[in-house]
Order: C-alpha cells, then structure tokens, then sequence
C-alpha cells in the first residue's frame, strides 16, 4: 500500500493541467489565478485586522493602498527577475522584460515569464513608502498592520509554481519525491514548491499571525518577518535547484540564498535599531 502510495505521489506533476485555456501557443495559466487568490487573501485578512482590531485606518485608504502594492509586487518582481537572475538575456532581448512576443522568424506568443520574490519586497517596500509619505501615515507601523497577512498570500504563489512544474527541486532518492516534466532529466526530484509554501506561507504566517497582538515596537513583525522568510527560504534553497542560467553564485551559495541572507541581517539589524530606539523613531 505504502509503495502505491508514494508511486502515485511521484507522478502527481505528470497530470497537472498548467492551463484554464490554450488557443495555438496562447494560454490562460492558473498561475495567474494564484496572483488573484493570494491579493484576495492577504485582503481579507488585513480587513478581518481593521475590523477586529481597531486600527485608525479607513477602508477606503487600505483599499487605495492595496491598488500601490500591487503595482510594486509586479513591477519590482519583473524588474527584479531582470536585474538578478537574467541580465545578460535582457540585455539582448530588452522588450522581452514587458512585451509576451517574440519578434525573430515573425511574431510569435511567448508570455511573460520570471519574477523575482526579493524584486517584489523591494517594489512593495518603495510603493508603501511612497504611499505613506503621500498620506502622512507611520511607514513602519502600516507596514507591521499588513505583514501577518503576508506569507499565507504567498503560499498561492508557491502553489502555482508547483502547478506549473516550474522551479522543482535537486535530485533526490526520498520516496516523496516528485517528477516533473519540465524537468530535462527525468529525474526523482524535491518538490521544493510546496516546501516552500508550506514553511515561507503557512509556518511563517502562524507565527506572525499568532503574535501580532504582542509587537513591542513599530517594525517589530516587519523584522520578524525578514528573518522567518529570509531563513527558510536560506534553508530550502539547499535543496531547490538552482537557475540554470546562473547556477551557484558564490561557492554553493546560490542568488536566492545571497538575497536571503541580506534579508536575515537587515531584519536583524532592524531589530538592534528600532529596540534601542523605541519610540524615538518616528517612521
């Protein structure tokens, strides 16, 4: 039975329909369907806390903030994508990074394809202080209202990677194990998505979900977060294999792992500050 077991489990991926609709070589993929879950989710939590919690903020300024966030989780996660894992193809193909068409031999549908998480922190992060400056709202501590909500969004989009078949695991001989079709090898591999989802969505949103109440400090839960998704993500990295256009960066270290690192010391670093200046930060 157990053998049965872990031999259906294995092909799991095999019978996976990436797509909703496919017209020729255009496609609907419920990739972006996950986009759609994982802002709704993130939305209904953060209005659950408004309601629950009596924060001074109305509904229709987090409705407004959510239209920036979302702009910067896109742009940034493209233009990161660009800047960290692919510079040199962009380079030469420049309309690729916001245009899904290749122009060589005719045109030809090819999507839009790669986005960075660390490309869409750091757009998110511009977009809310942007936002905050323009409306005269404490950076951090709208940032400490948003963050429980985060991760559990987040886990969607690790979701539709694995429905994808895209950004699989190494080589493994672990009976839970996965083959993926994308995978050139053919080889028994981790599936590192749903280790992802699982540990950076589920685990990191329990946490911060479960203290939220108990932050001792404007950017408190910011930090922590930083650090839970930094760390995690530092680890599974081990077995995720890496982008085949970059491969290990430094040593064995691969680009998410060096991003993720900086990650866990800004958090920690973030920490240090804010605790030692308490209230006297005024951001």
């Amino acid at each position: 039975m157990a053998n049965d077991f872990f031999k259906w489990w294995q092909h799991i991926p095999e019978h996976i329909c990436p797509y909703i609709l496919k017209v020729g070589s255009f496609e609907i993929r419920y990739y972006g369907l996950m986009y759609i879950a994982a802002f709704f989710t993130i939305y209904s939590l953060v209005m659950y806390r408004l309601k629950a919690e009596k924060f001074d903020y109305s509904k229709e300024l987090i409705q407004d903030y959510f239209f920036w966030s979302i702009l910067g989780v896109l742009i940034g996660g493209r233009l990161g994508y660009v800047l960290f894992y692919d510079p040199k193809y962009f380079i030469r193909h420049p309309w690729h990074i916001i245009l899904p068409f290749d122009f060589s031999g005719g045109l030809h549908y090819t999507g839009i394809y790669g986005m960075s998480y660390h490309g869409g922190l750091l757009g998110v992060i511009v977009a809310t202080a942007i936002f905050c400056y323009r409306k005269r709202i404490k950076l951090l501590r709208f940032l400490d209202f948003f963050v429980p909500a985060v991760p559990l969004g987040y886990t969607f989009g690790r979701i539709g990677n694995f429905i994808n078949g895209e950004l699989y695991g190494r080589i493994t001989a672990l009976k839970w194990g996965m083959y993926f079709p994308l995978d050139p090898a053919g080889a028994l591999r981790h599936p590192s998505q749903l280790y992802e989802a699982f540990f950076e969505g589920v685990v990191l949103f329990t946490i911060l979900w479960c203290i939220r109440r108990k932050q001792r400090f404007d950017g408190f839960l910011s930090m922590l977060y930083l650090i839970g998704y930094g760390s995690f993500r530092f680890l599974i990295e081990f077995v995720r294999e890496p982008d085949p256009q970059l491969g290990f960066v430094v040593g064995f270290l691969t680009m998410g792992q060096i991003l993720c690192g900086i990650m866990v010391i800004a958090g920690i670093s973030g920490l240090v500050v804010l605790r030692k200046k308490g209230s006297y930060l005024h951001i």
